[in-house]
């Protein structure tokens, strides 16, 4: 005789924000609530703080203002 079983399933849990390192006030305005802003409904909503390390277009071709992430990534960079 077969008998059959069922698999729990659970429903995913939510990513939690990382901390990220504190940043000037400065440079930490420079990407958060831009116009641009589209939040990436793939994340938490605990995540929606307009930053834009959590927007859609986020280092994609998509981002119009790619060019100064790279730039800011290039200033970490060893020399």
């Amino acid at each position: 005789m077969r008998g059959t079983f069922r698999v729990p399933v659970h429903p995913p849990v939510p990513p939690r924000p990382v901390p990220y390192p504190e940043e000037d006030e400065e440079e930490e305005g420079k990407f958060v609530n831009r116009p641009c802003y589209e939040f990436d409904s793939r994340l938490g909503s605990s995540f929606n703080d307009k930053h834009c390390r959590h927007c859609r277009h986020y280092l994609t071709s998509r981002c119009p203002h790619i060019d100064e992430f790279l730039e800011d990534v290039e200033d970490l960079s060893p020399e």
